[in-house]
């Protein structure tokens, strides 16, 4: 995932918590694919943006995430805890971007479905667009 040159920062405006400062965004072919196979844990704050995804799998991983899929305002419209390696989120027909994040983050940062997420650059103004 170091090949990522697009770093965002999450916060749920809805709760007006912070759900990630190093946010990476996988867009393109390769890292949509790859996502986040051979990392060894996600740190504190980070995470990976897949834009466009309608749902993702673990095969491969070596740990557990938080999965929140996003419609294409945003807005939170499933979301699976502590997700382990070797598994798959079902198909979300109307789902523009999926959001994987360090185990434990959606409940820390109080994230439920019909929130509204808001990106940003680290110490910039907000994304309409990713």
């Amino acid at each position: 995932m170091r090949w990522h040159k697009k770093t965002l920062r999450v916060v749920n405006s809805t709760r007006g918590t912070l759900v990630g400062q190093s946010i990476r965004v996988a867009e393109s072919g390769l890292t949509r694919i790859v996502g986040l196979l051979g990392e060894r844990e996600l740190l504190p704050g980070d995470g990976l943006l897949i834009v466009p995804s309608q749902g993702v799998h673990t095969v491969g991983m070596l740990f557990a995430i938080d999965v929140v899929i996003l419609d294409g305002e945003w807005n939170v419209i499933a979301i699976k805890r502590d997700m382990h390696p070797f598994r798959m989120t079902r198909v979300f027909w109307k789902a523009a971007a999926v959001l994987e994040l360090r185990s434990g983050i959606v409940d820390s940062s109080r994230t439920l479905v019909g929130d509204t997420l808001e990106f940003s650059r680290p110490g910039g103004a907000a994304q309409q667009g990713i």
